[in-house]
């Protein structure tokens, strides 16, 4: 990684960065209204027009003496439209979407062209699911984007510990008490897939797990998807109240591909992370998927970033990254397949089939 990249946000530019969301939300609806009205004007214009025309007919069937003078033309002042907001990406079918049937084993399905938002395949896309640890891509986009320096640290407490052991999580397998890097904590969120790195890193950044959920939820609302997505925690367990579609998965995706550093991080097949007093030689972190599908046949496909998913309600899921060998790239995001090395073959088959 560059290592002048050194993002810094005070208390007061998070807090101003959290408005300009809320004036980019009001602005798009704002947005909205206008062309509402704008729609609207060529209608008024005429029926103002019909009621001008009318209005005169009569006053000269009233009054033949001295004859009316042409009525003026009707003016209108609209006042000037300001520049429309950046529109969100947003995955659209097309003609020749290809509707996958039960060949393909996970039950949900979407591949799409990134520059396009085309979506190339699809499989009950917009149905409500269970993110599972789908969910650590939103931990990731948000802490990059409201942390102050990849050099704080975090310490290890006993609520990460206890949290993780009552729910079973995932885990890169800090010791109470250890301190990490946010940047180490950010790499064991995504190729750990570790619950103890997102929750202290979402309380190194928020506050507290509770306050960076909020965050997750304004992005998602900032993304266009909170219709059908909502975060309950940072890990991705299981709640009713926790769920997104894939093909919402697809777009916090994209926006993560989009984040230099976000993009760094879910390509890393591996990372070492610093020496401790209690891991004196460090860990070795490993995003097994992108490891294990390197050396598939996914055609002209190479994956540059990947997280999976498994909680029994949402079976073994991913969301991955490919690019071609000219350089156009794809977001593919499954659901609920059998076992992990299913939801592998599923994406190779995609990329394969569909990316070109």
């Amino acid at each position: 990684m560059d290592e002048r990249y050194t993002p810094v946000l005070s208390d007061e530019e998070r807090t101003a960065l959290r408005a300009q969301r809320a004036a980019r939300r009001k602005a798009a609806q704002q947005a909205r209204r206008r062309r509402q009205l704008r729609q609207l004007l060529p209608v008024g214009a005429v029926l103002l027009a019909f009621v001008v025309l009318l209005a005169g007919w009569a006053t000269r069937r009233t009054k033949k003496e001295p004859e009316p003078e042409a009525p003026a033309a009707a003016t209108f002042t609209v006042e000037s439209v300001p520049p429309e907001p950046e529109p969100l990406w947003a995955p659209v079918a097309a003609s020749d979407t290809v509707q996958l049937d039960d060949t393909l084993p996970s039950t949900y399905a979407v591949v799409i062209d990134r520059s396009s938002g085309k979506i190339m395949a699809e499989k009950k896309s917009d149905t409500v699911i269970s993110p599972a640890s789908m969910t650590k891509i939103m931990t990731l986009l948000v802490a990059v984007e409201n942390l102050k320096s990849l050099d704080d640290t975090a310490a290890i407490t006993i609520d990460i510990t206890d949290y993780c052991f009552v729910n079973d999580c995932s885990v890169v397998g800090y010791k109470l008490g250890e301190v990490a890097t946010v940047r180490e904590l950010l790499y064991g969120t995504i190729l750990s897939s570790g619950a103890d790195a997102a929750l202290a890193l979402a309380i190194s950044v928020a506050g507290s797990h509770e306050a960076f959920v909020e965050l997750m939820n304004e992005k998602a609302e900032e993304l266009g998807i909170s219709d059908t997505t909502h975060f309950t925690n940072c890990v991705g367990l299981y709640d009713e109240a926790h769920h997104c579609t894939v093909r919402d998965m697809a777009v916090i995706l994209n926006a993560a591909m989009e984040n230099e550093l976000c993009r760094e991080v879910l390509g890393a097949r591996t990372y070492e992370t610093a020496p401790t007093p209690e891991h004196p030689d460090g860990q070795i972190l490993s995003n097994w998927f992108l490891r294990r599908i390197e050396d598939k046949d996914t055609g002209d496909v190479e994956v540059i970033g990947a997280k999976t998913g498994y909680v029994m309600q949402s079976g073994n899921c991913a969301a991955s990254c490919g690019r071609d060998g000219d350089g156009n790239e794809y977001i593919c995001v499954t659901g609920n397949a059998y076992s992990s090395w299913r939801a592998i073959y599923d994406h190779v088959e995609l990329y394969k089939t569909y990316c070109y």
